[in-house]
């Protein structure tokens, strides 16, 4: 793919992994602009049969993504259409980055908020930075609620309690909680976060590619009901399994020492060195 038609987005391909810069002054505000970009960049990153694992990230230090621009909203506020109870574009967007067969990663050095909050949440994995990260969901006390996916992805991701808290409360979320309540991954130091999120990303981009995409599918399947989501995986582990691919690495492993004691020890290096990529 040409990943070549954005502005506010600095997109970069390496392989399978696509990492794009969020790049929109002052604060990355999500104009609709850069919703634009946004959307767009969701519906080519799906297309893509070479991308396995997309990053997104910030180059202001200071804020991944702000928020939904307010005064978009004050304008659409003023030029009201009858509700519909429909989707809305945003949701389109949020679900299409959960749903893609891509791993998606948020990488959030600074602070997030309202929409960019929302968009967040519907990755794969998010990672911040230790006294740095702050999320807020400032949506309640300018007398509206998150209506980009948050009321029904924040329950989901770290208890109902907890979402009305962060919701009602709107109070920022330092990284330290975001992380203890399961809304970050990790939150680790200013100076790992970069060789944390790009180990980790090129080490899944290294790995058969058929089988990411079918592991996430099969975890999305998580929300089914237990006895349906086991139908579901075991039917994409004999997919896999009974694939040239498969049958190819299960021998490497076993080739480098798998199931012996020595190498059992390391067994996540030695899972690297099947893939070719990088240990972690």
């Amino acid at each position: 793919m040409a990943y070549d038609t954005y502005k506010l987005l600095r997109i970069q391909q390496e392989g399978a992994l696509v990492t794009a810069v969020v790049d929109a002054p002052p604060i990355n505000v999500i104009t609709a602009d850069l919703f634009g970009e946004l959307a767009a960049l969701a519906i080519e990153l799906e297309a893509d049969p070479t991308a396995l694992v997309f990053v997104l990230k910030s180059a202001d230090p200071d804020f991944f993504l702000a928020h939904f621009d307010v005064a978009l909203l004050v304008a659409m506020a003023d030029a009201p259409t009858p509700p519909t109870g429909d989707l809305n574009t945003y949701h389109d967007m949020c679900g299409r980055f959960q749903r893609m067969d891509k791993v998606t990663i948020a990488q959030i050095e600074g602070r997030v908020g309202g929409g960019g909050a929302e968009l967040s949440m519907s990755f794969d994995m998010r990672f911040g930075v230790l006294g740095k990260t702050v999320i807020n969901q400032m949506e309640v006390p300018i007398g509206i609620l998150p209506g980009g996916t948050g009321t029904q992805r924040l329950p989901r991701l770290i208890g109902r309690a907890r979402a009305v808290e962060v919701i009602l409360g709107a109070m920022d979320l330092d990284a330290e909680t975001a992380e203890k309540w399961g809304w970050l991954n990790r939150a680790l130091p200013a100076d790992q976060i970069d060789a944390h999120v790009s180990t980790l990303a090129r080490r899944i981009a290294s790995f058969p590619p058929e089988a990411v995409r079918l592991a996430k599918q099969s975890i999305e399947a998580s929300a089914l009901p237990l006895d349906e989501g086991c139908r579901n995986e075991s039917g994409l582990f004999q997919t896999l399994l009974f694939s040239d691919t498969a049958r190819k690495q299960m021998r490497r492993f076993l080739e480098l020492g798998g199931q012996t004691r020595e190498a059992e020890l390391r067994v996540a290096e030695l899972s690297a060195e099947v893939a070719g990529g990088p240990a972690g």
